[in-house]
């Protein structure tokens, strides 16, 4: 990473932003900010003279990219993936398709298990009382235990 060292003011009138700035841009919080400098998926973040960060546009652009991709659910190392397809113009769109059909297989497994965990729950709720007394279901499936 090369460091640029100016000065706060010189930083604003070159275009540059900090990462309040950054953050009202983009959406994203300041301390996901400095993690993802921190990973790699943010690189060459300039430093003013008394290292704060600097921001280009460049920059606010790619924190809206990983928003946006967590957001669909996308994990880092997807992302990386994908934030490396975005800044190669030469890249294959079967490529950025193949991670992204991966991803769907994916949500469609969670979903199948999540769908799955609700229709559990929702018979152990059925038979529950839920009155005063002790007996419970929904424990007794936890414990591993069979209802009485």
């Amino acid at each position: 990473m090369k460091r640029v060292l100016l000065q706060h003011a010189e930083a604003f009138e070159n275009g540059f932003i900090d990462i309040g700035l950054a953050t009202k841009a983009s959406g994203v919080s300041v301390k996901m900010i400095r993690h993802y400098e921190e990973i790699g998926l943010l690189k060459n973040v300039a430093r003013t003279a008394a290292n704060y960060r600097l921001y280009t546009e460049q920059h606010v652009h790619t924190l809206r990219f990983i928003k946006r991709a967590r957001t669909l659910g996308f994990s880092m190392e997807e992302i990386r993936e994908l934030l490396s397809l975005w800044q190669d113009r030469r890249r294959s769109s079967a490529s950025v398709k193949k991670i992204a059909a991966r991803h769907i297989d994916e949500l469609q497994t969670k979903i199948s298990e999540l769908q799955s965990m609700t229709n559990t729950l929702k018979e152990l709720v059925r038979c529950c009382a839920g009155d005063s007394r002790p007996n419970c279901p929904i424990l007794d499936d936890l414990a591993g235990r069979k209802a009485a």
